[in-house]
C-alpha cells in the first residue's frame, strides 16, 4: 500500500473515500469493500483520506474520544482490506479553515485526482462544516467524478460505530467489542524494558508501548499475542491501567505474562488480542495480596482460553 503525507499530489486516478477510520470496523470495513469494487470499475486505485491528529484533537483535546487504533495499527488494517493508497493529511486549523470549494477542488480534484467518491451519508467538511453530500454530489457534475453515499451499517442489534466500540469496551464486553470490529480489539506496540517485577514474582512481562495515555479499556485480560517468531499466537493474561499497587504515577502501562514462555523479547513489536475481561485493577493491602491475585487470575485466563 503507498502511504503519503502532506499536501496531496497523487500522480494517478483514484477512488476515494474519507474519515478517520478509528478503530475500522464493520462500518468501515464494508465502505471499503463498497470502494474496492467502484474502484475497478472507474479504472482508479482504493484510497482512503484520513486525518492525523483527529480533529477533535485540535479543537477540543480535553473532550476528544480515546483513540481505539494508532496510526500505525489503522494502515495496517487498510492494508489488509485492499487499499492500495493511504493519504494522511495533516489536521491542523489552518486546514479547517479551507472553505467547503477549496477542499473539493484543492484535495478532492486536484489534489488526489478522484473518479469517485464516496462518504457516509452524514459526511460533513470544509469550514465550520459547511460541505455535505448534496454539494460533493453537485460539484462531482462540474468536476467530473462520481459520488455515492453510504448508509449506516449495523452489527449485533446496533449502529457499527468508533463510539458503540468505545463504550464496549470501556463496559468490558470484549464479545460486543469483537462483533462491531468483526476481529478481537487489540493493540500493537514495541516491547520495551520495564522494572522486572513480574519477573522477581515468577511472572515476566512484555512490556508493550503504548502510542496514547489514554486506552479505551483498561483491567485484567485473557489475552492471545500475536508477532512472535514461529508462532501464529500465544496465550497470556494481560494487565491494561496503572498499577496503583505498584507505581504512583499514575501513567498507564500494558504488561503481558506470556503463559510457559521464557524469551527475551525487548525490540519486537507485537499485537495483543484481547478476548476476555477478567476483572477491574484494584489497590491491593500488601504484595502478598498482590500475587495471590495474579496466581487467580492466571489461571482463569488459562481456563478461558483453552475454551
Amino acid at each position: 500500500m503507498l502511504i503519503t503525507h502532506g499536501w496531496p499530489a497523487a500522480t494517478r486516478p483514484n477512488a476515494l473515500t474519507i474519515g478517520n477510520f478509528d478503530g475500522v470496523h464493520l462500518g468501515h470495513q464494508a465502505m471499503l469493500a463498497r470502494l474496492t469494487a467502484r474502484a475497478a470499475s472507474v479504472a482508479a486505485a482504493p484510497t482512503v483520506l484520513t486525518f492525523e491528529p483527529h480533529p477533535r484533537e485540535i479543537f477540543s483535546p480535553d473532550a476528544a474520544p480515546t483513540r481505539l487504533t494508532s496510526l500505525r495499527e489503522k494502515l495496517e488494517i487498510l492494508r489488509g482490506l485492499g487499499v492500495a493508497h493511504t493519504h494522511v493529511c495533516r489536521f491542523s486549523r489552518d486546514f479547517a479553515a479551507l472553505s467547503a470549494d477549496d477542499f473539493i477542488r484543492r484535495i478532492i480534484v486536484e489534489g488526489l485526482q478522484a473518479r469517485y467518491v464516496l462518504v457516509g451519508d452524514d459526511f460533513r467538511f470544509g469550514a465550520k462544516r459547511a460541505g455535505d453530500f448534496d454539494m460533493l454530489l453537485a460539484y462531482g457534475e462540474k468536476y467530473g467524478y462520481k459520488a455515492e453515499a453510504m448508509h449506516t451499517v449495523e452489527a449485533a442489534g446496533q449502529r457499527a460505530s468508533s463510539t458503540a466500540v468505545r463504550e464496549a469496551l470501556a463496559g468490558g464486553d470484549m464479545a460486543l467489542a469483537a462483533q462491531l470490529l468483526g476481529r478481537p480489539y487489540s493493540i500493537s506496540g514495541r516491547v520495551v524494558g520495564g522494572d522486572q517485577l513480574g519477573r522477581k514474582i515468577g511472572y515476566p512481562t512484555a512490556n508493550i508501548l503504548l502510542k496514547h495515555n489514554r486506552p479505551p479499556l483498561k483491567g485484567v485480560f485473557a489475552v492471545r499475542v500475536q508477532g512472535l517468531a514461529n508462532a501464529q499466537h500465544w496465550p497470556g493474561v494481560a494487565n491494561l491501567g496503572t498499577r496503583p499497587s505498584v507505581r504512583p504515577d499514575g501513567k498507564p502501562t500494558l504488561e503481558v505474562h506470556l503463559f510457559d514462555l521464557d524469551r527475551n523479547l525487548y525490540g519486537q513489536h507485537l499485537r495483543v488480542e484481547f478476548l476476555h475481561k477478567l476483572r477491574d485493577e484494584v489497590k491491593f493491602s500488601s504484595f502478598d495480596a498482590l500475587v495471590a491475585q495474579i496466581d487467580r487470575d492466571a489461571r482463569q485466563a488459562r481456563e478461558l482460553l483453552n475454551a
